[in-house]
């Protein structure tokens, strides 16, 4: 007798043919044991409610000997105990103990440990992910079935959790809304880990693509039908001026500013949860995003002068400035404090098609692969596709409004207001003018959102930060 069959012998008969319908339901190829490959497969035919990484997590969680493989009898171990922790949670919803749970239930059972919930959320909970027959009720086999494979879940509060992350819109690398850290990352402290892998990546990433940045800049404000600039004549005229060293001008502080950004956005995020919750513990998914929208407004409002200054830097030619803070000396002294806010309306605008197009085309591509594949976890590849595809049609939306930002930020005299510089550019150069520089824009959108997506998990890794 096997280890498993001997730890299944202690269960009755009926509970040891469940589990191991279970088990061969996802030990696909059929060898006694499961793994990775059998596990993603297994969650997108059983159609459970996955996040990115949900199969890795499970395996990390109970793959307890490290072999590679989940043994039936780790399976056994696994599903037994947390079966009973499932009944604990659904007996202590179960108020009226009728042996089901409803709107009204689920509701006050997350009120009294200070979590809001509103009757809509509750009941897209039931209709979307758990009340499979349309009863508007939840029975004790629907419960678990949802939930027996979402190792994570232990307390009422981990399944809230477990549900919004499942169904929450995802908003993507470019996001302006802030990683929503649960209680059990700021209680430990490993909120900082993610912002430092968050930072490192952003760094890498825009330190590999930045001649492409450079050179985005340099036909915004030079480019035009009457000049002979394009990608290839641009970047030989930057590399002949100051050398190959010259590609990577305004690349410092463009990521020195990742620190500051991220760090402003973080905890303005928190404070605006704070004031939109009041004394309640949670915060409702719209108010969520009004939180993380507002942050990263005032994130923005404050090292917008870096932005300028990036600007500035980026366009200078051999010898025009010493440094960031010479940089910034010069500019003051001969333009005024001014200068540092120009272009800001047009920017501050931008966000606004940039977020909605980003968050409703990401959101849209994942929901057409998890239809089309039963359910099924987006791997690396999904989700880059997804996030390069949502990220460039924002930016396609907000490019004019960017551009204008930044021949605002690189004039000199001032004159010129965003409808004025509008006009200004479909005159000399028309409709078309307002795209000057997408060409290395959009080039830049895949290898640097692969590059962030590799340096974040490699970065978290080393940091000690894991999925569980």
């Amino acid at each position: 007798m096997s280890s498993g069959e001997e730890d299944a012998s202690k269960l009755n008969p009926m509970e040891t043919a469940k589990l191991k319908e279970l088990f061969n339901k996802i030990d696909k190829n059929r060898d006694g044991k499961i793994d990775i490959i059998d596990l993603s497969t297994a969650l997108s035919e059983l159609k459970v409610a996955q996040l990115p990484g949900h199969a890795q997590e499970f395996f990390q969680r109970h793959d307890t000997n490290h072999d590679g493989q989940i043994t039936f009898k780790e399976f056994v171990e696994f599903i037994s105990e947390h079966e009973k922790k499932l009944h604990e949670i659904f007996t202590k919803v179960d108020v009226n103990r009728d042996g089901s749970i409803d709107v009204n239930e689920i509701m006050e059972s997350f009120k009294k440990l200070g979590m809001k919930v509103e009757r809509k959320e509750a009941d897209q909970l039931m209709k979307i992910t758990v009340d499979s027959d349309g009863s508007r009720k939840i029975n004790w086999h629907e419960w678990r079935d949802y939930l027996i494979l979402s190792s994570g879940v232990t307390k009422l509060e981990d399944i809230l959790h477990y549900w919004r992350h499942a169904t929450i819109i995802d908003i993507g690398e470019n996001a302006i809304v802030p990683d929503d850290f649960t209680e059990k990352e700021m209680q430990t402290g490993m909120w900082w880990r993610h912002l430092v892998a968050g930072g490192i990546a952003g760094a890498v990433s825009r330190t590999a693509t930045a001649p492409l940045d450079r050179i985005k800049i340099f036909l915004q404000v030079h480019g035009s039908k009457n000049s002979n600039y394009g990608v290839v004549n641009g970047l030989q005229y930057m590399v002949k001026e100051g050398g190959v060293k010259s590609l990577w001008r305004g690349n410092f502080i463009n990521v020195l500013k990742i620190a500051p950004e991220s760090a402003i956005k973080f905890m303005a995020y928190e404070q605006y949860k704070s004031m939109f919750k009041g004394d309640r513990s949670e915060i409702t998914m719209v108010e969520r995003l009004m939180s993380g929208s507002l942050a990263g407004a005032t994130a923005q409002t404050i090292i917008y002068p870096m932005e300028v200054l990036k600007t500035r830097l980026a366009l200078r030619k051999t010898g025009q400035f010493d440094g960031i803070i010479d940089c910034a000396k010069k500019v003051y002294k001969s333009e005024g404090a001014q200068v540092f806010y120009r272009g800001y309306v047009p920017n501050m605008l931008g966000i606004i098609p940039y977020a909605g197009i980003d968050l409703a085309i990401y959101e849209t591509l994942r929901n057409i692969y998890t239809k089309r594949t039963g359910g099924a976890d987006p791997g690396i590849f999904a989700l880059l596709a997804c996030g390069t595809c949502s990220s460039t049609c924002g930016q396609l939306a907000s490019y004019p409004l960017a551009l204008v930002r930044t021949r605002l930020q690189a004039q000199r005299e001032g004159h010129d207001t965003m409808s004025g510089m509008f006009k200004k550019i479909i005159k000399q150069d028309g409709p078309l003018g307002l795209y000057r520089g997408l060409t290395p824009n959009f080039l830049k959108v895949l290898p640097a959102v692969s590059i962030s997506y590799v340096v974040y998990e490699k970065t978290r890794t080393a940091l000690g930060v894991n999925m569980s």
